[in-house]
């Protein structure tokens, strides 16, 4: 695994920097670039090239629905990028970037397909398809028949982390999770995550809804919902919490620690996707591993078989990994 050393000597900062950064340490002055460059050199220390075949150059697009500073706050996003500009130039690809609240230009460009990484109401969908029939999106299957799809079966990789809880004796069990909505506007976004929590739960007679709090999917309100779950339970605090991501996770821990709450002495913490900081930040995070660099590969092979002529739709479910470490027992 890579140390913080290597991950300060190729940002060009110092080992203190990197420290508090990876530890989102609301403290420490620091622009968004020094930030950026920092999580993307330790997401590429942990990602592990492949051999793959050299296409004829061409051009891509990849569309992205968050923006460079939300993905400070999410590194989710940031991993599958990566993933996909990785194997992009192994193969031979160029990559034109958009974001999807500004990507008039892209009609404009001449690409061989696409790779839209998000979420995206039909109207956004139908938009694209105006552009080129060559798609592959990114965590979400909007019509499994019609286009090709890499996504994560999160019902499965939050049962995981029930079936681990109650494995251990936890019976009180919190949720800290995060809510979206289309960058249109179109409507709230259902997370497979939350509806599971509630559903497998519930079906055991263990749900208290009085134990889930949801904010956005980011550190800071990780932090205000476990802080906010602290002062209304008090001595009665669930013993186990799941966190929807990371970010969320990391925050939660962050609340934790400031009142003195034990962890995993008092309360476990188990977030999901285990994005790069997960084993720098303290106790390191248990979390379900996705496989974030393989989807983005698995991407950029799913477009290339488009652009040389499949016709039928495939949608692809990369598996998780559910991963102990320090925060939980």
């Amino acid at each position: 695994m890579a140390t913080i050393k290597d991950i300060a000597e190729l940002a060009g900062v110092s080992i203190a920097t990197v420290s508090r950064v990876l530890n989102y340490d609301s403290s420490l002055s620091v622009g968004d670039e020094t930030k950026k460059r920092i999580f993307e050199v330790a997401e590429q220390l942990s990602y592990k090239k492949k051999p793959a075949r050299k296409l004829e150059t061409g051009k891509i697009a990849l569309l992205q629905w968050y923006t460079e500073k939300e993905e400070l706050e999410d590194l989710y996003y940031m991993s599958i990028r990566l993933g996909v500009e990785n194997q992009s130039r192994q193969m031979g690809f160029s990559v034109a970037k958009y974001f999807q609240d500004n990507y008039a230009d892209l009609k404009q460009d001449e690409i061989q397909g696409l790779i839209a990484i998000g979420k995206f109401s039909d109207k956004q969908i139908k938009d694209l398809l105006s552009i080129t029939s060559n798609i592959v999106f990114v965590d979400i299957s909007p019509d499994e028949e019609k286009f090709d799809s890499i996504v994560i079966d999160f019902k499965k990789a939050t049962k995981k982390v029930i079936d681990h809880y109650l494995k251990n004796g936890h019976e009180k069990i919190g949720y800290i999770g995060g809510r979206e909505v289309f960058k249109d506007q179109a409507s709230l976004i259902e997370d497979q995550r939350e509806v599971t929590f509630k559903t497998y739960l519930g079906a055991k007679g263990l749900l208290n809804e009085n134990y889930m709090y949801t904010g956005a999917f980011s550190v800071s309100d990780g932090h205000s919902l476990m802080k906010k779950a602290i002062l209304e339970h008090g001595e009665n605090l669930p013993t186990a919490f799941f966190a929807a991501n990371d970010s969320l996770a990391v925050g939660a821990l962050r609340a934790l620690l400031e009142e003195g709450i034990p962890v995993p002495g008092r309360v476990n913490i188990i977030g999901v996707n285990d994005i790069s900081i997960s084993k720098y930040v303290f106790p390191s995070l248990s979390t379900v591993k996705v496989y974030t660099e393989l989807m983005g590969e698995t991407a950029v092979n799913t477009l290339v078989e488009r652009i040389e002529g499949r016709k039928i739709a495939k949608k692809i479910t990369i598996s998780t990994q559910l991963i102990i470490r320090d925060s939980s027992s």
